[in-house]
This record gives structure tokens, C-alpha cells and sequence, in this order.
């Protein structure tokens, strides 16, 4: 007996609707009355890779709500805490996610808040330094960590150890982080040119009104090319010594492209069908089969201008030769022999799942509606995609992992207690 679909084969996502505010910055919104809440996400291209000192990126972000012109960093926090309203900073490599969130009757308290926060920061010396201190503490308690060593040295394989996506900067470089490299960064980024908004939820005419008056107020900066990149630098293999671990950290993946890419979305199809669900082949394989590890995970990671492809796992550190090379004979497997129709059927019906939990509700709506933006598309995309994702074939599978996951370009990192033979 066939079993009935339970995810849907086409969707329909709201449209958000733009307004070009007069300092250049786009305003989107996605009205829903369903719950008395609304969410204000200010997006600045103003990520890592485009810091010329180190950690200033991340500093500035962080030392937005440590202190304003108006208000001190205890009243900001005092604020927002009486209010109930949720304040949240990101920062990844090429973007700055500002989120407020608050319920509907205070959102007035709310926005002048983050009046303060973007537009007069005071980014306080005194600040600068407790907040370095605790970072430097914390990013050396992290790279005491076997995963983390893994992962900064599968950045420096991939695109190299200058290349802003692979640069992995000493912690002693808080020591010397100055209050003059926080406050140029954010002059240079947190801009008009550099920022586009997102409101999401319970948007009347008020509060689009004000959010509009609050954005167009972000200066505009001077006219700047983006900076140029240099080359990716890959390397093949790399090995972190780790005495004494007791597992090791398994990096293997390659450098492929952007989301924009026309085949970014199949190579997503791939690596969910190799370690992008509990059942999928690397799971059974490394952990149900094999009990070489509790987790392996595969996955396309995007970047505004690269893409990779990358399996992640921590296995016994006795048992590091063995992983890999099962590890190495699933990806052979996959472009060897097409997958079972029933397999792909349970990988799209994963994929789609999986959009379907993310799209419900107004703020996650608002995320995907970033990311869109961000790939330069509309919402519309969110349909295609599944359309898309329902027309993958077995031989489609078969054929993308035969066309970019050839053993000889895999990149492949090891941290742990000895070095695998022929590495």
C-alpha cells in the first residue's frame, strides 16, 4: 500500500513588501496580525572578512548596546529587560545581524532603544576591555577544543590561511584591539549603503512609519568598491597534532560555489543523502553499523561569495583510518550507483520537512526572507526550490556527486593524537 505524502509538493510564501527609504536602504515587511509581537532585524554588510583589524567586526556588534550617547549600558539592559523586548547580535563572515523583538504595546520603548544602539554607540574603552578579556579567555578555552582546531584548519585548507574566509586571527590579538579600530569599523559599515531591514509580525501603519523615520537616519558612508578578495589557496590534507585525544576530528569536503549557483540546491540534495538526517548513509554506516562515532553531519555551506561542500565527525581515535575510509567509500557509493527511488523519496520528503517546520510562523518567514534577499532573490525562490527539490532523480544524485565530489579534489583534515598513513 502507498504510503500519502505528508510534505507538499509546491508553496506559497507572502511576499515581503519593499519600500526604498531616501538614504537608499531597503524596508521589508511581512504583516501578520496572528500574534500582538513583532521582530526588527537591521542587516549590515559589516562581517569578519571585511575587518582590517582583527575581532573588530565582532566587537563593534557587540559593544552596540554597551553604552550610548543617552544611556549607559546598564540602562540599555535595564530597558530592554523591563520591557520584555529581546535584543540579539550575529556576526558570521560577511554579514551583522541586528535583531530587536518586542511585543506589540511596547513597541514604541522598544524602538528608541535601538535608536540608541544604532545610531549613537558610545563603544566605551573601559567596555572595549572587559568585553576583549572575556573574548580572549573564551576563544582560548574554545581552541583547546579538538573540533574547533579541526574546523579553523578545514577553513585554512579550503581557501587558505590569508584569505578572509580561512584567516583564523591569535587571541592575543584582543590585547592589542584599540577603541580606534572598533569605532572605524563601524563608521565604515554600519551604513546606509551596507543595511537593509526586515520587519516581521504585527506592522501597522505606525510602526512602519517609525522604523522607516529610524532607518533613514543611518548615515550614508563614502562610495567604496567592495575590497577584492584574494585566490582561494587550497591544500588536500592537513593534520593537527592533538596529544593524548582520545578521538579524533574528521574534516572532509571540498570548495564549490555560492547558493546562487544552479547546482548549489542538487549538491544539497547530495549532502543531505550523505549525512543530512539521523538516517542517512553516513550515519548508518559510521555510527549504526560501524559504532565509530555518535554523529557524522554533511552539508553545503554558503558564503556571500564561496560555497563548500563539507562532512564533519569526531570518531575513536583508534579507529580514525577505518572512518575515513568509510567515509571515502559512501561518497564513491553515491556516484557509483543510483540511489533507491524509496531513499530520495525519504531525502526530499527530509528537505522539505525540514522548510516547512523553518517557514512556520512570521519570524521564520522574516530568516528565510533575509537569506533570499541576501542571494539576491524574492520569496517566490522558496517555491521553486521545492519544485525543484521534488524533480531530483536518482541519476541527477548520482550525477552531481560523480561531477564535484571526485576523491582527488576532497580536501581532508585530521586533528587528533597520531597522524592517519598517507596523509
Amino acid at each position: 500500500m502507498t504510503q500519502p505524502r505528508i510534505t507538499p509538493s509546491q508553496v506559497e510564501v507572502a511576499e515581503a513588501r519593499r519600500t526604498t527609504l531616501p538614504n537608499g536602504i531597503g524596508l521589508y515587511t511581512l504583516a501578520s496580525d496572528d500574534f500582538e509581537v513583532l521582530r526588527i532585524s537591521f542587516v549590515f554588510r559589516a562581517g569578519s572578512a571585511l575587518q582590517q583589524a582583527p575581532f573588530s567586526a565582532s566587537a563593534a556588534a557587540n559593544l552596540l548596546s554597551e553604552g550610548s550617547r543617552d544611556m549607559t549600558a546598564h540602562q540599555i539592559a535595564e530597558q530592554l529587560d523591563y520591557y520584555g523586548s529581546w535584543y540579539d547580535v550575529n556576526v558570521d563572515r560577511d554579514y551583522a545581524y541586528i535583531n530587536f523583538a518586542t511585543l506589540s504595546k511596547f513597541f514604541d520603548p522598544t524602538l528608541a532603544v535601538a535608536e540608541q544602539i544604532l545610531l549613537c554607540p558610545a563603544l566605551p574603552e573601559e567596555e572595549l576591555r572587559t568585553y576583549a578579556a572575556k573574548r580572549r579567555q573564551r576563544l582560548a578555552v574554545e581552541r583547546a577544543k579538538i573540533d574547533v582546531k579541526a574546523r579553523e584548519a578545514f577553513a585554512r585548507a579550503l581557501f587558505g590561511e590569508r584569505h578572509p574566509y580561512g584567516v583564523s586571527s591569535h587571541e592575543e590579538a584582543y590585547d592589542s584591539l584599540t577603541r580606534d579600530d572598533v569605532a572605524g569599523f563601524y563608521r565604515r559599515f554600519y551604513t546606509a549603503e551596507n543595511c537593509f531591514v526586515v520587519c516581521s509580525g504585527r506592522i501597522g501603519d505606525h510602526e512602519l512609519k517609525a522604523v522607516a523615520e529610524l532607518a533613514g537616519r543611518i548615515p550614508r558612508g563614502a562610495a567604496e568598491a567592495p575590497p577584492a578578495f584574494p585566490a582561494p589557496e587550497t591544500t588536500h590534507t592537513a593534520f593537527v597534532e592533538y596529544p593524548g585525544a582520545v578521538q579524533s576530528s574528521l574534516r572532509i569536503g571540498r570548495l564549490l560555489f555560492p547558493r546562487t549557483h544552479p547546482d548549489f540546491l542538487g549538491m544539497q540534495v547530495v549532502a543531505t543523502a550523505l549525512g543530512g538526517y539521523f538516517g542517512s548513509r553516513l550515519m548508518q554506516n559510521l555510527r549504526e553499523e560501524h559504532g565509530y562515532t555518535y554523529g557524522v553531519v554533511s552539508a553545503m555551506v554558503n558564503f556571500e561569495r564561496e560555497g563548500y561542500f563539507a562532512i564533519a565527525a569526531q570518531v575513536g581515535a583508534d579507529v580514525t583510518q577505518e572512518a575515513l575510509r568509510e567515509i571515502y567509500a559512501e561518497i564513491e557509493r553515491l556516484g557509483a550507483e543510483p540511489m533507491p527511488e524509496a531513499e530520495l523519496e525519504l531525502v526530499k520528503n527530509m528537505m522539505t520537512g525540514e522548510m516547512m517546520r523553518i517557514l512556520d510562523g512570521p519570524f521564520g518567514i522574516a530568516d528565510v526572507t533575509i537569506e533570499n534577499i541576501l542571494c539576491g532573490c524574492d520569496n517566490t525562490v522558496i517555491g521553486s526550490n521545492i519544485r525543484r527539490i521534488r524533480e531530483m532523480t536518482p541519476a541527477g544524485v548520482q550525477q552531481l556527486a560523480r561531477k564535484y565530489l571526485r576523491r582527488e579534489d576532497l580536501v581532508t583534515v585530521v586533528a587528533g593524537a597520531e597522524k592517519p598513513a598517507g596523509m
